[in-house]
């Protein structure tokens, strides 16, 4: 079965900066489109971020200029660098992946999702 795990997650001040991971097991990410979700309490998911199988890439609007998207595919790993960080940044992250998927799908679209890591920006 995939499997996704992600990492890096933390406490961190405003103003400041993490490198969120998430590694993927038994797949080929050339043919998996993972996209970065977060879950803020009492909040939808939201696509963050995504990494389609053909490596374009997209950013919500709210984090645009702040968080980079990339891939190592011989390592299976996409990795979310976070700076900038502000305050309503904080939630979980999520990855979750989708076979030659697009981005901008839903959650629930995804195949498979990842246990989640917590962000929380604060003085």
């Amino acid at each position: 079965q995939l499997q996704l795990v992600e990492s890096g997650g933390g406490l961190v001040q405003p103003g400041g900066s993490l490198r969120l991971s998430c590694r993927a097991s038994r797949f080929n990410l050339n043919y998996y489109t993972i996209g970065w979700f977060r879950q803020a309490p009492g909040k939808e998911h939201e696509e963050v971020s995504c990494i389609s199988y053909t490596g374009s890439t997209t950013y919500a609007d709210s984090v645009k200029g702040r968080f980079t998207i990339s891939r190592d595919i011989a390592k299976s790993t996409v990795y979310l660098q976070v700076n900038s960080l502000k305050p309503e940044d904080t939630a979980n992250y999520y990855c979750a992946t989708q076979h030659r998927g697009d981005c901008g799908s839903l959650w629930d679209a995804y195949d498979y999702w990842g246990q989640g890591t917590q962000v929380t920006v604060s003085s």
